[in-house]
């Protein structure tokens, strides 16, 4: 294995430690639902919950819990690619659209992209030079092998302003 690559490979599992520290730490409903970051590759951001403190009253997955996972991998994808870069910033959930299209019956598990033609570089560069960004994301959750899940979403990061003492 080239060194650089073992290099990323070990940053970015630094990365999605610190982030699952910071969700577990910074936003109490993801103790409850048990989040977990599974990986951060650069590209995409994968974040699971168990089922059984996210289901419904059939016994599936929680609309809720769904939308919030794939939320929070959206999030998590725009924060690790900024962090991966050096940058610390506000980030937000501009708008967001979510379709169920199947019951989850099984482990929530969220993976995070750009949306089509969208690229985490450009969304990287754009923050670097006006300190602020837009980007458009998508997430899905699986069921078995099918599509059960998906969100489409827009976040916005800005420069964290200093906060007086």
């Amino acid at each position: 294995m080239p060194t650089t690559h073992r290099t990323d490979t070990l940053n970015r599992e630094a990365l999605a430690h610190e982030l699952e520290n910071e969700l577990l730490s910074t936003i109490p409903l993801t103790r409850t639902m048990q989040i977990r970051v599974l990986d951060y590759d650069g590209t995409t951001l994968r974040l699971a919950a168990p089922l059984e403190p996210n289901i419904n009253d059939k016994g599936c997955a929680f609309g809720g819990s769904l939308a919030s996972v794939m939320t929070l991998a959206c999030w998590g994808l725009a924060r690790s690619a900024l962090a991966e870069s050096g940058h610390e910033a506000d980030i937000y959930v501009q708008d967001s659209h979510v379709e169920y299209l199947a019951p989850v019956w099984t482990e929530i598990v969220a993976c995070a992209e750009p949306a089509a033609g969208k690229s985490l570089a450009d969304f990287v560069t754009m923050f670097r030079t006006r300190g602020k960004a837009r980007i458009s994301l998508t997430a899905r959750v699986d069921n078995l092998g099918v599509e059960a899940t998906r969100l489409s979403a827009r976040f916005v990061a800005k420069k964290r302003e200093e906060k007086c003492a």
